[in-house]
């Protein structure tokens, strides 16, 4: 993360809005509660794990061609807009709802489209091609895990884990496999049983539904929940409640700790509190969290 003012650097006590900002911290709105901080909340791929980098570039280019093929007239960067546009607005919900919109944009341009879970499968087929050397390497030791984490993050579970609060793994990603790349990453030992991911029956799931259950089951005030989060869906979803959201921009490909803008934009636009590229700067990124409570 870029350090812009040596005296902020220097302070690590320093939690003023420059001294955040000079840590890569970017307060969107300030914290106006005193609520003790009880949950937190996490996205999986791009918010703490990068061994699915890369995944929009096979997801689109395989959404592309499905549109292609019912002979509209728009060119393939047409239609690249039109898959990004809408796989980014899709993006922390369960895969199966990129596919039924791409199912619904196939029919609108006068095609016949497949069942949603058949495009699911394809795209699950091409990305695990994509991804099957990270997951040998975690798997064999021959790739350290720290290389394919958001920078950061394992600090950051473990300071908020010696805090007393309580952490929450959700992913759009079938369950399955998020289980399986949690425990390739060393996180299982954060979340425990508290890991969800996308089911077959996927209406029985949403992020909505497991910040609900937190939120129930704890008769926690939402205000005592954090989201983290690079996707539209759980940050609209910890803003719906009432909670705290914590955009996290982070640059999957080069972990440059620098915000990637594209996020950045679209994370503010649904109402996240704070941005952050990783949590490289996790101690103030805390500090900030708790200094009212």
């Amino acid at each position: 993360m870029n350090v812009q003012s040596t005296n902020s650097a220097q302070n690590p006590l320093d939690l003023s809005p420059p001294g955040l900002a000079a840590r890569g911290i970017e307060i969107i709105r300030p914290l106006e509660t005193s609520e003790p901080l009880r949950h937190a909340l996490f996205d999986f791929d791009g918010t703490l794990s990068l061994v699915r980098e890369g995944w929009i570039d096979i997801m689109v280019p395989m959404m592309v061609d499905e549109l292609a093929n019912t002979g509209t007239d728009e060119s393939v960067s047409e239609l690249t807009e039109v898959a990004r546009t809408f796989v980014a607005e899709l993006t922390g919900k369960q895969t199966i709802y990129q596919m039924i919109r791409l199912a619904e944009e196939i029919a609108n341009r006068g095609g016949s489209p497949q069942e949603p879970v058949l495009y699911k499968h394809r795209y699950h087929d091409l990305l695990m091609q994509r991804i099957a050397a990270r997951r040998q390497g975690l798997s064999d030791g021959t790739i350290p895990a720290k290389d394919l984490l958001v920078p950061g993050s394992r600090e950051l579970l473990e300071a908020l884990r010696d805090r007393g609060i309580a952490l929450y793994l959700a992913s759009g990603t079938d369950e399955v496999f998020v289980k399986e790349e949690a425990e390739l990453l060393g996180l299982t030992e954060f979340f425990g049983q508290h890991i969800y991911g996308a089911v077959d029956d996927y209406k029985t799931f949403s992020k909505a539904q497991v910040i609900q259950r937190i939120l129930k089951t704890t008769q926690a005030d939402p205000r005592q929940l954090v989201g983290f989060g690079d996707g539209y869906v759980e940050i609209q979803n910890v803003k719906q409640v009432g909670g705290i959201a914590v955009g996290v921009a982070s640059d999957e490909a080069n972990r440059s700790g620098k915000c990637d803008p594209w996020k950045r934009d679209r994370l503010i636009g649904v109402g996240a509190d704070l941005i952050v590229p990783d949590f490289s700067q996790h101690e103030a990124l805390i500090g900030y969290l708790l200094q009212h409570r």
